[in-house]
């Protein structure tokens, strides 16, 4: 059985290693430019969902509603990241 501290230390490094990604990219291309704005917020992002889902596993006893509300905190987690990145829906948050 994980503890939570391992889920919070696994958490933690999980959105290091996502964050290292496109760092090291931007080392070997120049496709890749983030600033460290986009950094912060693509943190921000991650571990606030991660923090948020540590704390659905931890209050939410019953697997079905665990399972549902780990899907819609995924999928708020990608419509952001998506509006974000490309505008998808051209609102002033994504500077559309």
């Amino acid at each position: 059985m994980v503890t939570k501290n391992q889920r919070l230390i696994g958490i933690l490094l999980t959105v290091a290693f996502l964050l290292s990604v496109p760092f090291f990219a931007m080392q070997l291309t120049d496709e890749v430019n983030w600033t460290l704005s986009d950094f912060i917020i693509a943190g921000t992002l991650l571990l606030g969902t991660g923090l948020t889902g540590e704390l659905i596993l931890r209050k939410v006893n019953k697997t079905t509603h665990r399972i549902a509300l780990c899907a819609m905190l995924l999928a708020a987690l990608f419509l952001v990241w998506v509006e974000l990145a490309v505008g998808l829906f051209g609102s002033p948050f994504a500077g559309s």
